[in-house]
Formats: C-alpha cells, sequence, structure tokens
C-alpha cells in the first residue's frame, strides 16, 4: 500500500537508466517527519522509490537542481519563465527493484513520465540493505544514513571477483582493511585463507589471536621470514646484483645456473623431468659455488698460451664457503709466461657485486635463508612446499608477511617473486585439496601502487595482472590497497568487482575511481572529498546497492596513524643521553626495531 505522506514528486523524463523527477509544488518541508523520523529529501546519494504495482523500483539521487533539469525544459522556460517558478528537480539512477520482501540489483521494466516518486523509509531500507546470507557475508559497519543499518558485503563476490580498497593517507583506509581481515577471522571459517602482503609492518598487531606473522630477524625463530634465492626467476636474481652484462654473458650466466640446477636435481633426489628445467625453474642450487667456479675461470692463469693443463700454482687456496677467491702467479705484463685466460668472460666486476652482496647482512633472508640454504653441493634441508606450509597451510586464517626489512631497492622484485611463488603453486596445484579451487585464498596487498604501476613491466606488475586476470578461476582473489589509484594499472583496477572508496582529495586519483564504476554513478565520486574519516562508497559485485558506509572502529588498529606532535613535544627530555643513541646505533646495526 502507498503512504501518501512519502510522495515527493513525479518522473518528468526517463532516459535509458537516469530518470529526472520534478518535486511536487504541495510538500510543505524539505525535511518531512514521518513516524517520528526525520528525513533529507534529495541528498546526493540517497534513496528514491517509485512503486509500480507490485514492485519498488529503486534509484540514487546523482543531481540536485538547475543542472538537473532537462535540456527540453530549459528551452521551454526561455519562453515561459514560470515553468521554473517554485519548481526543485532532481536526477536519479535506477540500481534495483523490490519484489514482495526480495531486493534484487537491476530492473525488470522501467517507470514512465508521471509515475509518482516516494521517499524511501526505514523500512525499505532494511529490504534493500537485508537479505544477505548470514553464512556468506561479513559485516564492516553501519550504513552511514542510518545507524542501525548494518553494512553488509557479500563475501564470495569479495574474495573471487576481488576488490580495491582506495583512500587518501588519514582517511581509514587501514582500519577498513583490518575491518575486514577481522569481519573474515570471526565467522571461524575451518579453511579460510588470507595472506597479506604488509610492506610497512602495518598490520603486525591487528590480528594477534588470528595470524601469523613472518618478518626478517623475528624474535621467535619459526616466525623468520624467508624467501630463497633459488626460487627468483633468472632476470629477478640477477637484478638483485649491480653492474650489467652483456646479452652474451647472460646467456652464459644462464646456462651455469641450469648446469647448476641440474646436479642439484640428483642430490636432492627432486622427482623433476631434467628436460623440464630452465634458469627460472624454483630448483635449488649453490650460489656460492657457482660464484666460486665462475670466479675462478676468470682468475687463472697459464704456463703456455690456450693451454688449460698448464694452468699456474695457486698463491692463494680460495673458498667457496668463505667467498675468498684463489688466486694464480700473475700474467705476464710483457706478452710471455704466465699468460691470461683467453677463454675468461670479462665479468670479475660483476662476480664482485656478487660476493658483495652474499656478505651483506641485510641480505641474508635471501642468500641464506636458514634450512632452504643449500649446501656447496645444492642439497637443502627444507624445500618450498615447507615454506608454502608455513604460509598457506598453517592453523591460523591471517598470514601476514611484514616485508619492512627489505631492502628498498629490491622491494619489487622481491614482493613480484613471492607473489609469483604463490600463484604459480596454486595454479600447478588447483585439483589438490589445497589448491586454490577447493581452498580459496585472497591476497590483500597493500600499497599496491609500489607493486603496480601503470606502464611497468615488472616482475610484481606482471604477477597481480596475472591474478586479476585469471585468479578468480583458480581461486585466488586479490585486494588492492592505494592511496594512489591514478598510479595503478587501468587494466587492473577495472577487474576489481567491489570498490571500497574512502575520503579521496585529488582530483587525478578521483578520476581514475570514477572511470572503474559505472557510468550512471560516477557522480557519487564528487562525495569523496567531503567523507569522514572511516567512511565510505561501496559500490560494486559485493554489495546489492552502492551504499555509503561508516566502518568499524578498530581498538588495535594497524599502526600507519601519525604521531601527535604537539603531544610529543611536551614529553620531557632531560633523561635523555649518549647512550640512548648508542641503543639506537646497535638497533640499526642489527637490523632490529627493539631490544630483546
Amino acid at each position: 500500500m502507498i503512504d501518501i505522506q512519502t510522495e515527493i514528486g513525479e518522473i518528468i523524463s526517463v532516459s535509458g537508466n537516469t530518470i529526472t523527477v520534478q518535486l511536487s509544488d504541495t510538500m510543505k518541508s524539505n525535511m518531512p517527519v514521518i513516524d517520528g523520523i526525520v528525513y533529507r529529501i534529495g541528498q546526493i546519494g540517497s534513496f528514491l522509490k517509485i512503486p509500480l504495482g507490485y514492485a519498488n523500483l529503486y534509484g540514487i539521487v546523482t543531481q540536485i537542481g538547475a543542472s538537473a533539469i532537462p535540456d527540453s525544459i530549459k528551452e521551454l522556460a526561455k519562453q515561459d519563465y514560470s515553468l521554473l517558478d517554485n519548481r526543485q528537480w532532481l536526477n536519479m539512477v535506477l540500481v534495483g527493484e523490490q519484489i514482495g520482501n526480495k531486493f534484487e540489483r537491476g530492473v525488470s521494466q522501467s517507470p514512465t513520465t508521471g509515475d509518482k516518486v516516494h521517499l524511501v523509509t526505514i523500512k525499505d531500507l532494511d529490504v534493500i540493505y537485508g537479505g544477505y546470507d548470514e553464512n556468506n557475508s561479513i559485516v564492516v559497519g553501519n550504513i552511514s544514513i542510518s545507524e542501525s543499518l548494518n553494512a553488509k558485503i557479500d563475501l564470495n563476490k569479495l574474495v573471487s571477483r576481488h576488490c580495491a580498497i582506495l583512500g587518501s593517507t588519514g582517511s581509514g583506509k587501514s582500519n577498513a582493511v583490518g575491518i575486514l581481515l577481522n569481519a573474515i577471522a570471526n565467522k571461524n571459517f575451518k579453511s579460510s585463507r588470507i595472506l597479506v602482503i604488509d610492506p610497512h609492518g602495518e598490520y603486525d598487531g591487528v590480528l594477534k589471536e588470528e595470524s601469523n606473522v613472518f618478518r626478517i630477524n623475528a624474535e621467535k625463530e619459526d616466525n623468520n621470514l624467508f624467501i630463497p634465492f633459488w626460487a627468483l626467476p633468472f632476470n629477478e636474481l640477477l637484478s638483485v646484483f649491480s653492474g650489467t652484462l652483456s646479452d652474451q654473458n647472460r646467456d652464459y650466466f644462464r646456462t651455469k645456473i641450469v648446469e647448476a640446477k641440474l646436479k642439484s636435481i640428483d642430490e636432492n633426489k627432486l622427482d623433476v623431468e631434467k628436460e623440464l628445467i630452465t634458469a627460472d625453474s624454483p630448483i635449488p642450487f649453490s650460489l656460492q659455488q657457482l660464484w666460486f667456479e665462475l670466479d675462478d675461470f676468470e682468475r687463472q692463469t697459464f704456463n703456455e698460451r690456450a693451454k688449460p693443463e698448464t694452468i699456474t700454482e695457486k698463491k692463494v687456496v680460495g673458498s667457496a664457503e668463505d667467498l675468498i677467491s684463489n688466486e694464480y702467479q700473475p700474467a705476464s705484463a710483457g706478452g710471455g709466461a704466465p699468460f691470461l685466460n683467453n677463454k675468461a668472460k670479462g665479468i670479475l666486476s660483476f662476480l664482485d657485486s656478487v660476493r658483495i652482496k652474499l656478505k651483506d647482512s641485510t641480505y641474508n633472508f635471501l642468500f641464506h635463508p636458514d634450512d632452504y640454504t643449500p649446501n656447496l653441493e645444492g642439497k637443502v634441508k627444507k624445500d618450498l612446499s615447507s615454506l608454502l606450509y608455513e604460509w598457506l597451510g598453517n592453523n591460523k586464517p591471517v598470514t601476514i608477511l611484514d616485508l619492512s626489512g627489505i631492502p628498498s631497492e629490491i622491494m619489487v622484485s622481491i614482493s613480484g617473486t613471492l607473489l609469483k611463488i604463490i600463484y604459480d603453486a596454486l595454479f600447478w596445484g588447483q585439483n589438490l585439496s589445497i589448491g586454490g579451487k577447493e581452498q580459496p585464498l585472497l591476497i590483500v596487498l597493500e600499497e599496491a601502487h609500489n607493486y603496480l604501476k601503470a606502464g611497468e613491466n615488472s616482475i610484481s606488475s606482471r604477477a597481480v595482472q596475472s591474478i586479476a586476470k585469471e585468479g578468480r578461476k583458480y581461486g585466488v582473489g586479490l585486494a588492492l590497497v592505494t592511496q594512489r589509484p591514478s598510479e595503478l594499472d587501468e587494466t587492473v583496477l577495472s577487474q576489481c568487482g567491489t570498490i571500497i572508496a574512502l575520503r579521496m582529495n585529488n582530483s587525478k586519483d578521483r578520476g581514475h575511481i570514477r572511470s572503474a564504476i559505472q557510468d550512471e554513478l560516477q557522480t557519487m565520486i564528487d562525495l569523496l572529498p567531503s567523507l569522514r574519516t572511516g567512511e565510505g562508497i561501496i559500490s560494486g559485485e559485493g554489495v546489492k546497492i552502492p551504499s555509503r558506509v561508516q566502518f568499524y572502529k578498530l581498538s588495535n588498529a594497524p599502526k600507519s596513524s601519525d604521531p601527535i606532535v604537539s603531544e610529543k613535544w611536551m614529553n620531557d627530555k632531560s633523561d635523555i643521553n649518549e647512550d640512548d643513541y648508542k641503543k639506537l646505533l646497535s638497533l640499526w646495526r642489527n637490523q632490529k626495531l627493539k631490544e630483546k
């Protein structure tokens, strides 16, 4: 039954999905009171209802005032100004319909001119925002226009169709991510899997009881983050080292790495077809032994020209284990014996950079990853299966990989390798019980703009693009979190079925978000600068209808909040002395954030 109290106007024009409404002259107020509740008419993003028999069509207000007046009326008004007297106009976009007590996205019929338009009441909102299956949805906050209405997201579509969480610094973006993770963890699924790639260590304390955190130089040894160098693709491994190689010498390196990996197959008794092995195959090999052999070949001198069997006596006996080079009698400067190795590749400077990185303790997570470190014969105590089990097979729903201790110059390469390892593993294991199809995985990529820059052909960009385009088929979902959507690859952003946009001040970034949502709702993006902290607009497949939502506030929100300067500067510093700076230096040198 239609409530005459809620009628506010009638339809003047229908253009596709956009409806122009002329508000009634008989309205007593723009803020009517119905059943004791005050409603605001014509707010951008608010809902209106068009009753059509047994169905109710629902639309979102996108434009109000003079800009909403149809061009045809504007033309007529040039001859008769009275057409605009005491008239108010608005445009709305149809988003769904209600039949009985069930609300569905999309409409099966279209209204016509003259149909009446009504306010949406709290009872109507209950229908719009209700109807979610409790087992398949999560609650992340409340609808901004009514604190009594829970804001729910369809979990299946959120994960399988990918999502993007976008917002300026200070908009509550990290808190929103924490709320999502917390809501999923609290569902107590027996086999949920979420992997958070955290470049700044912000999420360590968000889910203390529901997560395992792996970081470099962790206080607990079993929580140390290791990324074995031999799991890196060939190009990414070489990019870790400074210096350049000619194409010919790159091929030389590639061949030697393949040879080392082939030997390792026998040493580790791996069930692998040798014909399939390439320099990119994740097979253990000793980089120290390879360095030693290549370095030795470059340094050799001979008593007779072009006769390797006449190698000169060693002046220093080197060691692959200790990264010490063999030294031979120096070649004669006058052209006589001893002679240089005329087959040397001239790569000693590059090999020196390899040795420097192998000795650098900040790279121990990569080159000396504990039980994943091959001995000189290439044998390892633990293989990648153990690493994948630690990350994906543990008994906690969330795994956080804290990359804050990784040198910035290789951050993109390492994060891309991580994503490639995980995606390749789930792709090839898709038909197993631990594959993505049987046990889906959600990958949360914080600061996504660092790894997914538009036009960049890095391993991280390629890995994320593969997951975005194909991951849903193999049970791998993606959640991109960024404050700079304008730097993201547009193709990947367009693959995100659900967009969660928090306050966004930069017009370029808003333009990027606008291009990722349906055309009729793009005017809602203009609301982003005026959103409160922790408030966002959720649109796409994860929600039944685009919604303005106030996210809950985590008591232990991610550690991204700025220090309060005026408060911190009030602290007394009279008890600070040089010993405090000695502690600082010790932590710096030992790459730790706090003392044991």
